[in-house]
């Protein structure tokens, strides 16, 4: 780790949550400014390191582990995204439907659940991707 790391780690400080600093802004982590705003390069940053959190959240489960295509796979990780891992795991029939390597009855229960309901397209699009085994 570089001196200039060490030193700003050491004056921000590291904070989890966001708190208002001196300045009154809304700040997270080692002096970020949420008031300001990130770009996108940043964004995409944390993203990317959201997603292989997921995925390796995810790898823990046999069911996910046996789905036969990474498209489907991606179907699970963005569900996990939206829902968290453990929101996903309520979806016991899709599960099982997976389990089975049944796409069709696992779309079935993706489609009927509060959760399509409340996301829409998002959800008719990545059952057609579950069911497909294809990205649109």
């Amino acid at each position: 780790m570089s001196k200039l790391i060490e030193q700003l780690k050491a004056h921000e400080g590291f904070r989890s949550k966001p708190y208002k600093c001196t300045a009154d802004k809304l700040t997270i982590g080692y002096g970020l400014n949420l008031d300001a705003g990130i770009d996108g390069e940043l964004a995409e940053i944390i993203l990317n390191y959201q997603i292989q959190k997921v995925k390796s959240s995810l790898d823990k489960f046999s069911w996910y582990a046996s789905i036969d295509s990474e498209q489907r796979k991606d179907v699970i990780v963005n569900m996990a995204f939206n829902l968290g891992v453990a929101g996903v795991c309520k979806f016991i029939k899709m599960i099982n439907a997976i389990s089975l390597h049944d796409y069709h009855q696992a779309t079935t229960e993706m489609l009927d659940s509060k959760w399509a309901k409340q996301v829409g397209n998002r959800a008719v699009e990545l059952a057609e991707q579950m069911r497909s085994g294809q990205y649109k």
